[in-house]
């Protein structure tokens, strides 16, 4: 039995492994791995090099714990575990895993090696594979399994539960999922609602006809909304005529859930969303990284230009260019918390598209309100520090933070909307964008209300 383990037991684990592998311990390494849990070797060879990464997959003792190795990898290391590997070994290996993780795998692959993977598939998941990976990538049909218990509408309770007890191994029937003679779904039955059934009821009697179901097209996120929303265990997946494709299960949806968060946080950090960010090479990730910094450094550019414009201002009141720097930070912050509370109420869906204002101006009042006591606070503080050797200046200071705020709340509140509105990714308003647009106006701000109170 393979027990999953903890942070601590994991880490006294990897320095055995790196003991043995110093060693060349293979055999006691294989021992080892055979008492390990999938999921924690493929934690445990994330912390190893390449070539270690490999001997360690290697050496898994069966085609059965490599396959369930390979269901916990992102995708790149996947690559570099398979690249080498032949075709036979991968169709080994294939058994084991759900038809969604074979379409997924074999993608990876060039044409000439998935078609050499194909020749080896069994004939009856052959066609499985095939069809899940003619869906669109992120689609539910591209992540469903087919994997599944269905039976006809007129099927007994009694013949029910016999059928399925001839599938004790299958670890993915959660419910019973009812078709009607053109295989179209017409109801779903829990195992709970089965088992306490009269044997002499049939499905069409006991089901539930409500369904809550996705077609194939459906974006992933939203599949997983669902599952989330109704405390799902599966999702099933139609065609548009409603004819039964598969089903998206819990474990699909969070691994969807992690994917989805992870390309958001990234693009909140202005780097992309490429997931495997961290396993990409030097020259890949500045390449991924570089478009993200450009739009900084516009903004930049144009808050410097702006600055230019009113050197005359600067050269009478150098001190001003003292609290621009607090100016620009303090809009920056405010403004990305806004987006940030946007844009995570739109994941979750506790953010109403259709009735947006209300929001907004509920972000406007905070900043607002937070501008104000930052703005005497500041304000006050600059009197302080430059000694009131320039007149109002704590009153120009105070005045701008105020502004800045109040206007960066009401940016960062209202990119990400009008983004989710033009089906955009609303994730990328919290990058760059937003910062460098708060970080323009800020500084705009700063030297209008100076020229208007000072000169």
């Amino acid at each position: 039995m393979k027990k999953a383990i903890f942070s601590t037991e994991i880490s006294l684990l990897r320095r055995t492994i790196q003991r043995l592998l110093r060693r060349k311990a293979g055999t006691n390494l294989t021992k080892i791995l055979h008492k390990t849990h999938p999921a924690d070797v493929a934690l445990l060879m994330r912390g190893f090099g390449s070539s270690e990464q490999k001997t360690i997959f290697n050496l898994c003792p069966t085609f059965n714990h490599k396959a369930k190795v390979l269901e916990e990898l992102d995708e790149t290391l996947i690559e570099n575990m398979l690249i080498d590997e032949s075709s036979t070994n991968i169709s080994k290996m294939f058994v084991y895993l759900d038809t969604n993780d074979q379409a997924a795998i074999i993608s990876m692959f060039s044409e000439e090696k998935q078609k050499e993977i194909l020749e080896k598939i069994e004939i009856e998941d052959l066609g499985d594979v095939e069809e899940i990976m003619s869906y669109p990538d992120d689609s539910a049909g591209s992540v469903m399994t087919k994997e599944t218990f269905t039976l006809n509408q007129n099927t007994t309770i009694k013949e029910t539960i016999k059928q399925l007890q001839a599938f004790p191994e299958n670890d993915k029937i959660f419910y019973v999922y009812v078709l009607d003679d053109q295989e179209k779904l017409m109801g779903v039955i829990s195992l709970r609602n089965l088992v306490t059934s009269e044997n002499t009821k049939r499905l069409k009697d006991i089901m539930i006809k409500d369904i809550h179901a996705a077609t194939s097209e459906t974006d992933q996120e939203e599949v997983a909304k669902t599952v989330a929303h109704y405390n799902y265990l599966a999702l099933p997946v139609v065609n548009r005529e409603n004819k039964f494709l598969g089903i998206v299960t819990i474990d699909d949806v969070v691994d969807i859930i992690r994917e989805e968060a992870s390309e958001d946080f990234l693009q909140m950090a202005g780097v992309g969303k490429d997931r495997d960010i961290l396993l990409k090479s030097p020259i890949e990730n500045a390449q991924l990284r570089a478009p993200w910094i450009f739009a900084s450094l516009i903004g930049g550019i144009c808050a410097a230009a702006i600055i230019g414009y009113f050197d005359h201002l600067l050269k009478e009141m150098i001190v001003l260019a003292s609290f621009i720097p607090v100016i620009i930070g303090i809009g920056g912050n405010i403004g990305t918390q806004s987006s940030t509370i946007i844009v995570r109420g739109l994941a979750t869906g506790r953010v109403d598209i259709t009735n947006t204002l209300p929001l907004i101006t509920k972000e406007i009042i905070v900043g607002g309100v937070l501008g104000i006591i930052y703005g005497t606070l500041v304000g006050f503080a600059s009197e302080f520090i430059t000694g009131t050797e320039l007149e109002n200046l704590g009153v120009v200071i105070g005045l701008s933070i105020a502004c800045s705020m109040t206007i960066a709340t009401a940016v960062g509140a209202s990119v990400p909307l009008i983004l989710k509105k033009l089906n955009f990714d609303p994730a990328i308003s919290t990058g760059p964008f937003v910062t460098t647009a708060i970080d323009i106006l800020g500084v705009a701000l700063y030297f209008i209300i100076a020229s208007l109170i000072l000169l």
